[in-house]
């Protein structure tokens, strides 16, 4: 059977860093906050509405809902593109999909902001399609979002890999019986993603194809 290889968006195939800071910042100033604040990179890489939840409880704020309509107003209009692939992630994919395995983006951003970035750095001719996270928020956390995949794309969860850079995405592949692998160059580090039970670690661009290849042989 074809396998299946999921890959994560922010911290994984893409360095989004400057695009979130900047829209935290934006979040900060819509809701009277000084922006600017050196504590910002802290949060980045939890689901959006939990990212938020920790920047604004840190300055005794609950306005959750008000801090995430303000970061999805600035993203969306400017934040989505202040981003980059990873030095190397386009041949790295390019050697998965060379694999036969069938290639889906899963991440806990909104689709429609995945889908423009993909677009707009030419990276969505590798996967078959996108996925993220959609108004009302049923898909926002990772376990979720996965089953979702697998129940729509008839996933046998035995030959498929989730690859991510943070704990969420091990989690989530661990809740729905699939293999992981950790990727080192993005927002987690090695010792949350070993806690987290990732099945390998790639420290590079260049070593992706051969971790997911060991986990899939397991």
């Amino acid at each position: 059977m074809t396998s299946t290889i999921l890959l994560d968006l922010d911290g994984t195939l893409i360095d989004s860093e400057p695009g979130i800071i900047a829209s935290c910042e934006a979040t900060l100033r819509a809701l009277g906050h000084p922006a600017g604040a050196q504590d910002i990179k802290a949060y980045i890489g939890p689901p959006l509405e939990e990212m938020i939840t920790s920047l604004l409880g840190a300055r005794g704020d609950d306005r959750v809902a008000e801090g995430v309509a303000a970061y999805r107003a600035y993203y969306g209009e400017t934040g989505l593109y202040d981003c980059a692939p990873y030095p190397g992630i386009a041949e790295a994919v390019q050697a998965l999909a060379e694999t036969g395995a069938r290639l889906f983006v899963a991440t806990s951003k909104r689709q429609a902001f995945a889908r423009r970035i993909l677009d707009h750095l030419e990276l969505a001719r590798f996967f078959q399609t996108v996925y993220g996270s959609v108004p009302g928020g049923a898909l926002d956390e990772k376990p979720q979002l996965l089953a979702h995949i697998i129940a729509e794309q008839a996933i046998d969860p035995a030959r498929a890999v989730m690859v991510g850079d943070r704990r969420y995405d091990i989690f989530g592949a661990r809740a729905n019986g699939m293999r992981s692998v950790g990727v080192l160059w993005g927002f987690g580090s090695r010792e949350e993603l070993e806690a987290a039970g990732a099945d390998a670690l790639a420290e590079q661009s260049s070593d992706l194809a051969g971790a997911v290849a060991v986990v899939l042989k397991g």
